[in-house]
């Protein structure tokens, strides 16, 4: 395939009196952010950065005007990097794309070569984006986790958020790694499906009951958290010796309160999860489980809506209204 003289692109935009908004467009090829490698998109996915940035909801974007989407997938048609090949299936997760750099949602897509995971037999640019951000970060707090000590044996881990993208993908791969999971969602629609991905419980957040002493009663041996605030803050106080709480998200609150207590008497450990800097061998190992041991039996199961360029707005307000569960993908060519 050669590269189009136009395509078409959603890219957002700021007036001057900060309003954003987005549109479509289309572009030419000198209109993109540098890189040495184009690729022909073939999906991408919505995250909850997505709907933040392109709707001026949260600020995420750095510059204007600019393509959001901070992943995507398809093959590549131009190279200067000898170890990626024209007509080689890739992916671009993070890295800055949608927020620094122009990213996913558009036809034609130009990154960094540093930027590119090849992808294996076992996954297609579909199965990539079903993945996407979500499913990255999800295996990205398992495999700190695993690299911290984490053992089955321990105890069960909380999944807050769980019916969301990268909590229900967590629930999944926790599972299969052996260990017990608590999963925390607030829809009654979900409880079955959770259930049917691995966990041994689902619960509603009220139904914690997490006290208020700077340590309670040992519960859980770890977390992964989508959430923040209050709900964090109760999961650390209430988490057994040497148990590790991965740091996801912020749905409720980036702001939570806490004492030292649980991390001096008990050894418990908060871990920073950052999949947009990711260090690349890190983000490989990571792609290689999802590809292979954490790959759930029914990947597809995890799509709830797949839409065109045309129709990102929707889910937007969506997500961003906490209407949706699941994964969105996005079939752009």
């Amino acid at each position: 395939m050669s590269i189009p003289n136009e395509f078409q692109a959603m890219r957002v935009h700021r007036n001057a009196d900060k309003v954003v908004s987005n549109r479509m467009e289309t572009l030419k090829l000198e209109q993109l952010g540098e890189g040495n490698v184009i690729i022909a998109a073939e999906y991408s996915s919505v995250n909850y950065k997505d709907a933040l940035g392109a709707t001026g909801t949260g600020k995420i974007q750095r510059s204007f005007p600019l393509v959001p989407g901070i992943d995507v997938s398809g093959r590549v048609i131009s190279s200067d990097d000898p170890h990626i090949s024209v007509g080689q299936k890739v992916l671009v997760t993070g890295c800055g794309i949608g927020e620094s750099h122009d990213g996913g949602y558009s036809e034609i897509v130009r990154v960094n070569s540093d930027w590119v995971i090849p992808l294996g037999e076992r996954l297609s640019t579909r199965d990539a984006m079903i993945f996407g951000t979500a499913g990255f970060t999800a295996g990205l707090c398992l495999a700190r986790m695993l690299q911290n000590g984490q053992k089955p044996e321990q105890g069960p881990i909380v999944v807050t958020g769980a019916s969301g993208g990268v909590g229900s993908l967590a629930v999944s791969m926790l599972a299969t790694e052996g260990f017990e999971v608590i999963a925390v969602s607030g829809k009654d629609s979900q409880v079955d499906r959770l259930k049917a991905l691995g966990a041994s419980q689902v619960v509603k957040p009220d139904d914690l009951d997490l006290g208020q002493r700077p340590l309670e009663s040992v519960r859980f041996a770890g977390a992964i958290d989508n959430v923040g605030g209050s709900l964090l803050e109760g999961i650390i106080r209430h988490t057994d010796l040497w148990g590790n709480i991965a740091s996801v998200g912020l749905a409720a609150d980036f702001k939570f309160s806490n004492t030292v207590m649980p991390f001096i008497l008990r050894g418990v450990s908060i871990l920073g999860i950052s999949s947009n800097n990711c260090p690349r061998p890190l983000r490989e190992h990571v792609w290689q489980m999802l590809t292979n041991k954490w790959r759930p039996q029914d990947l597809e199961s995890f799509v709830s809506r797949e839409v065109g360029l045309t129709e990102l707005n929707d889910v937007f307000h969506a997500l961003l209204e906490r209407k949706f569960s699941g994964r969105a993908i996005v079939k752009i060519s």
